[in-house]
């Protein structure tokens, strides 16, 4: 059973999109407490749902959207490559047009739930470079790592796994798997290994 906090920009919405999950036998709609903060940890949801207009962008979900929060599904349109790239960074593994079919929402909520990314293909295309951006394969992009990144990269060379670096910073494990995925991929690296190897030789981490 995934219990899920619908989160959304009237009652109206939250009402509509919980009526929605409810249809599907598998998902606990929980109340919403109609605050501004997450529920305390044990009473937390397994998937949030967030319903953002243009005008809210992040500012007014963004105790909601951060990094220690559950995997969170994102109804929302016209995000620009930089906004994509904060929500992905901030707990967001899910995101979708708000006018987002039941089917195609609860399907987003299924695989956030599973750890995985869902985005649509506008999305993919927004986030991935052009051509004439193209990094090739052995430079390492100029995209800087960000300082939780940098403690995670650290504790990588130290030879700790995802369970112990999640227990050391106190977020869940699933985050750590997405800044370990980013460091792979700021590092055009394929394994741990060879990230922590880059690493060093960028003066980015010491062992």
């Amino acid at each position: 059973m995934t219990r899920i906090l619908v989160v959304a920009s009237s009652p109206i919405v939250r009402a509509g999109l919980e009526a929605i999950l409810r249809e599907d036998p598998g998902f606990t709609v929980l109340t919403n407490p109609g605050t501004s903060t997450l529920p305390a940890r044990n009473d937390r949801p397994d998937v949030l749902l967030i319903e953002m207009t243009t005008a809210d962008r992040f500012a007014r979900h963004s105790a909601f959207i951060r990094d220690d929060a559950p995997p969170t599904v994102l109804l929302a349109d016209h995000l620009g490559r930089a906004e994509l790239r904060r929500a992905l960074r901030s707990g967001v593994r899910a995101v979708l047009p708000r006018d987002a079919t039941g089917p195609e929402i609860m399907a987003a909520i299924e695989g956030a739930a599973a750890g995985l990314i869902v985005l649509s293909s506008e999305d993919m295309d927004a986030l991935l470079p052009a051509d004439a951006e193209v990094v090739p394969a052995d430079v390492i992009p100029g995209e800087a790592l960000s300082s939780r990144e940098l403690e995670v990269l650290a504790m990588l060379a130290e030879g700790l796994g995802n369970k112990d670096i999640a227990a050391r910073l106190k977020i869940s494990e699933h985050t750590v798997k997405f800044h370990v995925s980013s460091i792979l991929g700021k590092l055009r690296a394929t394994t741990r290994g060879e990230a922590v190897a880059r690493g060093v030789r960028e003066g980015l981490v010491v062992i």
